[in-house]
């Protein structure tokens, strides 16, 4: 994530420019010649999005606090494979041109700015990071999507055929088509790339560290644990909540930018309540978070919820305030009920730090519950995303997992019969 105040007297002139990347508003030209994305092999998300928070005065409201006036900023998010300095020197070899022209509407970047070293100076790492499916590459995403596809055409076209077979013999069969299909070269199914050793050794500290960390701290902890209590109740039972009903000129310009493929973009931002216990628990619960999201759900789903590619958590301005970034499938409206009735109390955790965030008791409970308060915040608090690319349109998650499952099960030398039964219904 690539963040950088904006000239605020080139403002219109970036907005026209970022929109020139899209075939209409929330639909981009993935071969546009600004950022041509469909030439990045490695990339799977990408979007660029203007950070004009219109709910600074919150904090005004609920806390008689004077707003701060913060810049407004540009900033462009990126999942993808590999080393990021490797992507960095990529985007900055295909698409420089572009890059230059966007960025110089930015404070701080020239003409003679290294693009990739500025990039790089002005990233903001996510203090949480998920991802559906660790490990798993467009490349691959995209020779397994052809083989079910292949397979899918083949039991088709030979439906009588395969339909007098044993499921032994099916799969004998199918195994056989692929091989042919991969010689003639019609097919691919690549080796996985070995995963750099550092990254092995980094991941193997984190996924210990952070569990004996953890127990040095239970002492402290339990200790702190009833003024914690304390001092959150006092402040649960005072906090202002601010859940107004969007304006419908924002829903209708966030409307505009939806709902163009099975996948949507989310981008929202706020005010997290001042005060050290609302940051520093924050901080807490979102480092706790991020080992989890490296360790645990790292094979297609978050918590209970199995709709989400991406996303990631962002402190902004010395933790004043948190950005959250997902793609995700379906409608906003399946993709919030789908977080309320599974993970409520989980948003209750993260969000409830924040600036108007409907009622929470004990930090866990309420807030979320409060179906239609929480709706009205989020929606209050989302951003219009410029520009949003994604490399294979039409897939979701479950498609993404079920031709990993295809590819598991054709690639197998043998499966008993319920096993087979099982894989076949998956084409």
């Amino acid at each position: 994530m690539v963040v950088a105040p904006v000239k605020i007297e080139q403002e219109a002139e970036l907005r026209k420019l970022l929109g020139s990347m899209n075939e209409i508003p929330g639909r981009v030209n993935p071969t546009n010649p600004i950022v041509p994305f469909q030439q990045f092999g490695h990339l799977h998300f990408a979007r660029f999005v203007i950070l004009d928070d219109h709910t600074l005065d919150d904090i005004h409201t609920a806390f008689g606090l004077p707003p701060t006036e913060y810049p407004l900023y540009l900033a462009f998010l990126a999942d993808f494979d590999g080393m990021p300095d490797e992507f960095r020197a990529e985007m900055a070899g295909k698409a420089a041109k572009g890059l230059r022209r966007i960025f110089s509407c930015c404070q701080g970047f020239n003409g003679d700015s290294d693009l990739a070293n500025w990039m790089k100076d002005h990233e903001i790492p996510a203090s949480t990071a998920y991802v559906n499916w660790l490990g798993r590459t467009v490349h691959q995403i995209r020779e397994e999507n052809a083989l079910s596809a292949a397979l899918k055409l083949h039991l088709r076209e030979n439906f009588q055929w395969f339909q007098s077979k044993t499921p032994l013999q099916i799969h004998e069969a199918l195994k056989k088509f692929v091989q042919k299909e991969i010689s003639s070269g019609r097919l691919t199914l690549s080796d996985s790339q070995p995963t750099p050793f550092s990254w092995r050794l980094r991941n193997f500290v984190h996924l210990i560290g952070v569990p004996i960390l953890l127990l040095a701290l239970v002492p402290l902890l339990v200790l702190y644990l009833p003024f914690f209590i304390l001092q959150l109740r006092t402040r649960e039972k005072r906090d202002l909540e601010i859940a107004p009903r969007p304006s419908h000129e924002h829903e209708e310009e966030l409307a505009r930018l939806e709902d163009y493929d099975v996948t949507n973009q989310f981008t929202a931002m706020g005010s997290i309540k001042p005060g050290v216990l609302r940051s520093w628990t924050l901080i807490f619960i979102l480092w706790v978070l991020d080992w989890s999201t490296q360790h645990i759900f790292i094979r297609g789903h978050l918590a209970r919820v199995p709709t989400i590619h991406f996303a990631r958590w962002v402190f902004l301005d010395q933790k004043k305030r948190l950005l959250f970034a997902s793609n995700y499938d379906g409608s906003l409206q399946s993709y919030m009920d789908d977080f309320i009735n599974k993970v409520g109390w989980g948003l209750n955790l993260v969000f409830s730090n924040g600036v108007g965030y409907p009622n929470t008791n004990w930090l866990v409970l309420d807030g979320a519950k409060d179906e239609q308060k929480f709706k009205y915040f989020i929606r209050r608090h989302q951003l219009p995303t410029e520009v949003w690319y994604k490399a294979y349109p039409g897939l979701t998650a479950f498609d993404l997992r079920r031709n990993t499952l295809i590819r598991q099960g054709i690639e197998k030398s043998f499966m008993p019969e319920a096993e087979f039964r099982q894989w076949l219904a998956l084409l």
